[in-house]
């Protein structure tokens, strides 16, 4: 098998004006007085001595627990490449989830990056290849726009991201499948594609039981964050409740105007890009009817008053820790008195949700509990065609034409965590301390559904909130932005 370096493969496509795709645009020197000068005159790098990560020791304690569950296995967990946005551009870099899980490496982590546990006799003996940097000397740093420090910035060295995880970092070249037993690998398989390609190629099979069991794994470890994550998260969250303060202070410039959604997108990303990596997802900024979409991220509407404005929206750490959070506002101040009705039957769902939430608890009957609510309102108004007692039954389901989502999902490095874990331990799941969801009731009128009044059309509501199991019970953890409809109405008058 050949060895798989792509350090290695991008510096050929840089240096070859035959392969590279910018061949026809390049102006790149290549005379021989160009490539003497520019590899002559640089200062030594000055760099802050490196140290240990803060939270290395819950990092170290991930990678015991796992290495306890895959004895006699390999186990490849990579940090993933940039992906192409457009031709030679690229999205912005965030390795994979489970690389930064079990390294501690979040926004700063070096693409390409592949961590390696391999067993031992006492658990699994881990390493981490990395990309270090090229030497003035080389094309690379100057002529390679995919990897080259001259265009991407410098690359921390080999010493230094030993220090920050606590294991051998070795050179991303000295990287090769061919040394690795196929039948005894077990990788991410959405990390990198063609890692994944090649792995499967040496073992005759497109897919893998062992990889499958190791996203499994890691998805289930997650589920109960250690006390590092919950800090992060918690500040996640203020990032956040400052956030939904940004956009508040934009709405006199938002309103009335074409786009005013996108005004209220842009003032939460610059909180999120000044004080975390990024958004964790993408804002949701739904005014009016919008707000019944429930993935609406166009965000090309006006904000106009008289109509409501759903934010759905989180700042995401440089740890890639994430909140999310949904608060609807009244753009004109005030609630209407059908808005308000509206308002106040999620909110009664949120808090009913809520009190389910203690260890020993079944995660789905948090769901059961709002929605329970849910039915008992629209029933109330009118708008189911059966009795409640029906409409409640699994063969019913009725008021679900309002509320077509889940209440909650778990929240960590992943805005929806945990996603490859069992139903079992999910769906079906205990709740344990130290576990962190959402709760996110909502009610949707289409406005186009005949079966509600007119005047309740195009109305959506949905407040959500991030939860922290206790040993007691649980804690809101965005309690501190505004819930009630009193308090909305009391932060945008202020």
């Amino acid at each position: 098998m050949a060895r798989l370096h792509a350090r290695c493969q991008t510096r050929e496509m840089a240096e070859s004006d035959s392969t590279t795709p910018r061949e026809n645009r390049s102006t790149t020197p290549i005379s021989e007085a160009f490539r003497d000068f520019i590899q002559t005159g640089w200062s030594a790098h000055t760099r802050d001595a490196p140290q240990p990560l803060p939270h290395l020791s819950h990092v170290v304690d991930r990678r015991q627990r796992l290495s306890a569950s895959f004895p006699g296995m390999t186990l490849i967990i990579p940090a993933g490449s940039t992906k192409v946005r457009s031709n030679d551009t690229d999205y912005p870099y965030r390795p994979h989830t489970a690389f930064t899980y079990l390294t501690g490496w979040g926004s700063p982590a070096t693409p390409g990056s592949i961590l390696c546990g391999t067993p031992g006799e006492s658990g699994h003996q881990w390493q981490v290849f990395v990309l270090p940097p090229a030497p003035r000397t080389s094309d690379e740093f100057y002529a390679n726009s995919a990897v080259g420090e001259f265009w991407t910035g410098p690359r921390p060295g080999l010493l230094e991201v030993e220090t920050w995880l606590g294991i051998t970092a070795r050179d991303l070249a000295e990287w090769s499948l061919a040394d690795l037993d196929p039948s005894t690998t077990a990788l991410i398989a959405d990390a990198e594609e063609s890692l994944t390609r090649a792995l499967r190629d040496q073992r005759g099979t497109e897919n893998s039981t062992d990889d499958d069991r190791l996203a499994e794994v890691i998805s289930e470890m997650r589920l109960v964050k250690d006390a590092y994550e919950i800090a992060e998260l918690t500040e996640a969250v203020a990032a956040t409740h400052r956030g939904f303060q940004d956009i508040i202070d934009a709405l006199p410039e938002a309103t009335g105007h074409p786009r005013g959604e996108r005004i209220v997108e842009g003032a939460f990303h610059a909180r999120a890009r000044l004080e975390g990596h990024d958004v964790g997802y993408g804002t949701i900024a739904a005014s009016g009817s919008h707000a019944c979409i429930l993935h609406w991220v166009t965000n090309d509407g006006p904000v106009t008053p008289g109509d409501l404005l759903l934010v759905d929206a989180g700042v995401e750490r440089d740890s890639l820790y994430t909140a999310d959070i949904t608060r609807t506002l009244p753009v004109s101040g005030t609630f209407s008195e059908t808005q308000r009705l509206v308002y106040d039957a999620v909110l009664e769902a949120a808090d009913a949700a809520f009190q389910v939430v203690k260890p020993g608890a079944i995660f789905r009957d948090i769901h059961q509990a709002a929605m329970a609510v849910i039915a008992a309102k629209v029933s109330e108004w009118g708008f189911l065609p059966v009795e409640l007692a029906e409409a409640l039954t699994p063969e019913g389901q009725h008021h679900r034409r309002y509320m077509i989502h889940g209440t909650s999902h778990h929240l960590g490095l992943d805005v929806h965590d945990c996603a490859q874990a069992r139903r079992e331990m999910y769906l079906d799941g205990e709740l344990h301390a130290g576990m962190v969801f959402t709760i996110e009731p909502g009610l949707y009128f289409q406005p186009d559904d005949e079966t509600v009044p007119e005047s309740w059309r195009g109305i959506g509501v949905r407040i959500e909130d991030n939860i922290l199991v206790t040993d007691t019970g649980g804690l809101n953890l965005s309690a501190g932005i505004p819930r009630t409809a009193a308090e909305v109405e009391a932060w945008l008058r202020s």
